[in-house]
């Protein structure tokens, strides 16, 4: 049967972790990383890797989970899936990491992105002058705010130097190119 396992997708992107069993009937509750668990339910297939903690894992976690029920649950998913009979088998997943093909992921909107697709983008302003590339955004609760390392940052650069924050709304983003992996904004080398 192992053989005829799909292999881990090149495009796989951490979606959420297990954090524990849920009910007696095999259910696992999931914390997605994203407010809105888009990618979790638009694949039946959760790929699992072991939790990054230290210490051994003590029972084997299965490589692919075959998902065949989730839904929201407050800010948690609960979800269960074939290889997961009882409480007992949903009970070693906790802490496992979860992983969806980036290819699953639903289409995104006119103007929509996931954040994943953002990460390495280079931006630059009007002008054309290179602000930096795109190694994070943060989540305000208000809006996403653009995690710039600025071009000219050394290994050396201290990080409050070597980074540069853009909110992400519509005041200073003019266009999104995911295509020429590169972000046009409103915003000054000096800002």
């Amino acid at each position: 049967m192992a053989d005829t396992e799909p292999p881990f997708p090149d495009d796989a992107v951490e979606v959420g972790r297990v954090l524990g069993p849920w009910g007696i009937k095999g259910l696992i509750r999931v914390q997605p990383f994203s407010s809105d668990p888009k990618a979790l339910f638009s694949s039946r297939r959760w790929f699992v890797q072991p939790p990054e903690a230290p210490g051994p894992v003590t029972t084997p976690m299965p490589p692919l989970l075959r998902i065949n029920q989730a839904k929201s649950h407050g800010d948690s998913v609960i979800a269960g899936a074939q290889e997961l009979p009882d409480r007992n088998a949903a009970e070693a997943m906790k802490g496992a990491r979860l992983f969806v093909a980036r290819s699953s992921f639903p289409t995104a909107g006119d103007g929509e992105y996931y954040w994943i697709d953002l990460l390495g983008l280079d931006v630059v302003n009007r002008e054309g002058e290179a602000l930096g590339r795109v190694i994070d955004l943060l989540d305000t609760g208000a809006h996403s705010v653009l995690r710039l390392r600025r071009p000219d940052a050394t290994d050396d650069t201290p990080p409050a130097t070597a980074e540069r924050l853009i909110p992400f709304v519509a005041a200073y983003i003019d266009d999104v190119d995911l295509a020429k992996r590169r972000i046009t904004v409103d915003w000054g080398l000096d800002y």
